[in-house]
């Protein structure tokens, strides 16, 4: 299943509602475009006729004017839900096509969901973070950045790197001031640090699960699993104004 919510800024029923958390906005989004999507189709998700599902609407979808595009930045952050590294291209190559455009500008990834217990090391986020760079170097993004990485991680990954990360978000709930070992590392490497409040799961399985219900009649909800979010936002360069801004989201579905 993909799914796409086109430019929530033209949706007027988002517009309307102002939601508290970025969970809840994903949660809005993801329900209201699943509903409008079978209200029309009528598609039966229990069905075996198609090998994926798009499940998009229309009229929300909306392309970059190739004569915009370089008035534009067109940037991305990725949340891998199951933890598998050749999401990151089928995310990316998702998004370019929704938007009509060869690359994306920048890439952030969010940590990838570990094992209980496990802490986040260098070794796990490699495989990420190659595919990543093999993205720039096929020229499909031009900057890409991490999230939630502490001074030492970062440093590690930095001199690891093929492709340097060009920014690292912070959480805004986890600090109220930027960690001084942190911003002089990334001073020093010209690594620049960005801000966020995206919670440690953007969307869980049983999140996704529970909206599946509500929207779609006589889903087996349970035998789908999200595997990837990805959230973008298109800027006016000159004006630093969001143009558009959207979700794409890839499931599958594990019948037993």
């Amino acid at each position: 299943l993909s799914l796409q919510t086109g430019n929530l800024l033209s949706w007027g029923c988002l517009r309307k509602k102002c939601p508290a958390t970025p969970a809840e906005e994903v949660r809005d989004c993801i329900q209201k475009t699943l509903t409008e999507w079978s209200s029309k189709i009528g598609q039966d998700l229990n069905q075996e006729t198609l090998e994926v599902l798009e499940c998009t609407v229309a009229q929300a979808i909306e392309k970059i004017n190739p004569e915009e595009r370089d008035e534009l930045k067109v940037s991305a952050k990725l949340f891998i839900v199951g933890s598998n590294s050749s999401s990151i291209r089928d995310a990316v190559d998702l998004a370019c096509s929704a938007l009509g455009v060869a690359q994306l500008d920048s890439v952030i990834i969010a940590p990838p969901p570990l094992e209980d217990g496990a802490s986040l090391s260098l070794e796990y986020l490699q495989p990420y973070w190659q595919e990543l760079e093999n993205l720039v170097q096929n020229k499909k993004i031009v900057a890409i950045g991490t999230s939630d990485l502490d001074k030492t991680l970062l440093e590690q990954l930095y001199l690891w790197a093929q492709v340097k990360p060009s920014s690292n978000q912070v959480n805004l709930a986890s600090c109220c001031v930027m960690p001084p070992d942190l911003t002089a590392f990334a001073k020093e490497f010209d690594i620049q640090l960005l801000t966020h409040n995206d919670p440690k799961e953007l969307l869980c399985e049983a999140s996704f699960q529970e909206v599946l219900q509500e929207s779609i009649q006589n889903v087996k909800a349970n035998e789908w699993i999200p595997l990837w979010l990805l959230r973008y936002s298109v800027i006016v360069k000159s004006r630093g104004i969001i143009k558009s801004k959207g979700y794409i989201m890839q499931a599958k579905r594990n019948a037993s």
